[in-house]
């Protein structure tokens, strides 16, 4: 049975940096598109970035870009997420997810249950 399980939320002051893992098992990445959501109180759930199979390719929302870098280890079955620069309107709960198919294109498929970040002072 395939699980995804967060770490590394928490509180951090604007402009602070965390970084956010998520371990997989009962399944191999390899093969499959990761990505990152989030949902903040009141709004929908949002892509925050995602990342290929081959990893030739990555996707981040505009309102990351350039501050929030995905990476995934194959070896570890584990992806991450590392942000900088944070900002209150980062606050949310982080969920990781697998997709469907190799590329970012396709939609996620599985999800890990969540991990909170909070960003202020």
């Amino acid at each position: 049975q395939l699980q995804l399980v967060e770490s590394g939320g928490g509180l951090v002051q604007p402009g602070g940096s965390l970084r956010l893992s998520c371990a997989a098992s009962g399944f191999t990445l390899d093969y499959y598109a990761l990505g990152w959501f989030r949902q903040a109180p009141g709004k929908e759930r949002e892509e925050v970035s995602c990342i290929s199979s081959s990893e030739d390719s990555a996707y981040y929302a505009d309102s990351v870009r350039d501050r929030f870098t995905i990476s995934r280890d194959n070896a570890k079955n584990t992806i991450y997420l590392q942000m900088n620069s944070l900002k209150p309107e980062d606050t949310a709960v982080y969920y990781c997810t697998l997709f469907g198919s190799q590329s970012c294109r396709g939609g996620p498929r599985y999800w890990g249950q969540g991990t909170q970040v909070t960003v202020s002072s």
